[in-house]
């Protein structure tokens, strides 16, 4: 399919009235007037996601079937209005905001799990049914989803493939895009197409693997095939307490170094910690510096074995205590305090800044240090709570955007601790997506040929700006000055100096 112009529209200019009106009405007519939305009320609820980034879309459609997405899609098309893909707005990136207005395409109504295959071990289902709901649809068969992130019980399978969404659990079995095996999607043109099926490796290019984590660009995802795994037969949980964030630190890497994959290896230091004990009182000692979760699960003979040794291996590497939790409900009460982690965290400051930088796991001491560092240097709090086992940190910057002056340091400190971390060998992103939010940090790891190379899908999908604009590449001819205009709002509304 050949690339397609881009839209005539410039960044930050609304289309007029007229042309707004007559959209508004070829929407009404593929969706219902009661699932179309322009007022500025309305529109508000779909300014913000869990970023600290906001843009406001012209229009808000809800559609509940493929048809009427392909109908949407087709209608913004006439009209040169780029269209905005969006989920539960749980992202961490700003991918589902109208970067530079147009039309969000809100998925969430169309939340059916279209069939569960329990011997082939697939489900079907809607871009927006949510993450939990489908593992708890597929437990009467034994089998559960796999990916979980933290946001689970809100978050929708559809914004998972988008942002390639991973979780405590994905260490041993992989983000979403090993869980996914074939997607329907609306192209830019409106055609309905498959990619992927229902088995794993097939022949000729693959589409599906290219799609997830493509953050809305190239197309939407109307139906998502999934496989499913079979519950185990045994889980054990260890929290390892550690008096000393580096102790926990190497502890983690002993395990690795051990043969030992858990299924989950979670890290959180002191401040979480306290946040979390006031918040839901799920045990952790609040005279530690930091904690480590660990989960394997298995054979009953395997888990066994494993906890033992991961037992030995914290406590030589300086854990002070080794607790053991085998029960259900003990096991629930660890893991709702590590999945609430950064709700709690609004006891101490009404917004955080999470970032989702990846490290080697042997340099995590190192660049927790500096980003502590750094954090100190804007004199800023920080608390972190991450994914220890696949170097995947998650610094989360607390502040009050109130204070004028805040959320300009927020930003120029993040920029820093994702650079420390690229430095070090790791990566800008390891489960949240580069979104709106980190897409100029993407020349620190690709070159202009890697960028060229990757931006050529859109060619291939036929999407070219046409889909969310301004996310994952620099590419759009007004993405600078979004930054400068979204600045200027917030900085007006706030009381705070430009961000540039």
């Amino acid at each position: 399919m050949a690339d397609e112009p881009t839209p005539s529209y410039v960044a930050g200019e609304i289309p007029n009235g007229s042309v707004t009106a007559a959209l508004i009405r070829d929407l009404e007519a593929a969706v219902g007037k009661r699932y179309v939305l322009s007022t500025p009320d309305e529109l508000l609820l779909y300014e913000y996601d869990a970023t600290i980034d906001r843009a406001r879309p012209q229009i808000v459609v809800l559609p509940e079937t493929a048809g009427q997405v392909a109908a949407a899609v087709r209608a913004a098309r006439r009209f040169d209005m780029p269209v905005i893909p969006r989920g539960a707005g749980t992202g961490i990136s700003g991918g589902a905001l109208a970067a530079t207005g147009g039309v969000v395409v809100a998925l969430t109504r169309m939340r059916r799990i279209i069939e569960v295959d329990s011997e082939n071990r697939i489900a079907i289902v809607e871009p927006g049914v949510v993450n939990l709901d489908l593992s708890k649809a597929v437990a009467k068969h034994g089998l559960y989803y796999a990916p979980d992130p933290s946001s689970q019980r809100a978050c929708t399978i559809g914004g998972n493939v988008a942002e390639n969404a991973g979780g405590p659990h994905t260490l041993a079995v992989g983000s979403t895009t090993n869980h996914v095996l074939g997607l329907e999607l609306v192209l830019a043109d409106g055609t309905v197409i498959w990619v992927g099926g229902r088995t794993r490796d097939l022949p000729g290019y693959d589409l599906a693997g290219a799609f997830v984590g493509s953050e809305g660009t190239l197309g939407i995802a109307t139906k998502i095939a999934v496989r499913l795994m079979r519950m185990p037969e045994s889980t054990r949980t260890l929290l390892a307490i550690f008096n000393r964030i580096d102790y926990a630190s190497n502890a983690v890497s002993a395990i690795i170094a051990a043969g030992i994959v858990p299924s989950a290896l979670e890290m959180m230091d002191r401040m979480i910690i306290h946040a979390v004990e006031q918040a839901l009182h799920c045990g952790y000692p609040l005279d530690a510096e930091a904690v480590l979760l660990i989960e394997v699960d298995g054979l009953e003979e395997s888990t066994a074995e494993q906890s033992e040794d991961i037992d030995r291996i914290c406590r030589d590497s300086g854990a002070r205590e080794v607790r053991l939790a085998v029960k259900q409900a003990d096991r629930e009460l660890l893991w709702a305090g590590r999945k609430s982690s950064l709700s709690a965290l609004g006891r101490y400051f009404p917004n955080f800044y999470v970032l989702d930088g990846v490290v080697p796991r042997t340099r995590l001491v190192e660049v927790l240090r500096a980003s502590n560092a750094v954090a100190e240097k804007y004199g800023l709090a920080v608390a972190n709570v991450f994914h220890a086992g696949d170097g995947n940190l998650h610094p989360n910057l607390l502040f009050d955007e109130r204070i004028p002056g805040t959320t300009v340091d927020v930003l120029q400190a993040g920029a820093e601790i994702m650079r420390l971390c690229v430095d070090a060998g790791g990566s800008i992103t390891g489960e949240h997506g580069v979104g709106l939010e980190k897409r100029d940090f993407m020349a620190w790891l690709f070159d202009d040929a890697d960028m060229a190379a990757m931006s050529s899908l859109k060619v291939a999908f036929a999407a070219g700006e046409r889909f969310n604009p301004c996310k994952a590449f620099p590419t759009h001819r007004g993405c600078g000055e979004v930054s400068v205009a979204n600045a200027q709002r917030v900085s007006a509304r706030l009381g705070e100096d430009v961000y540039v």
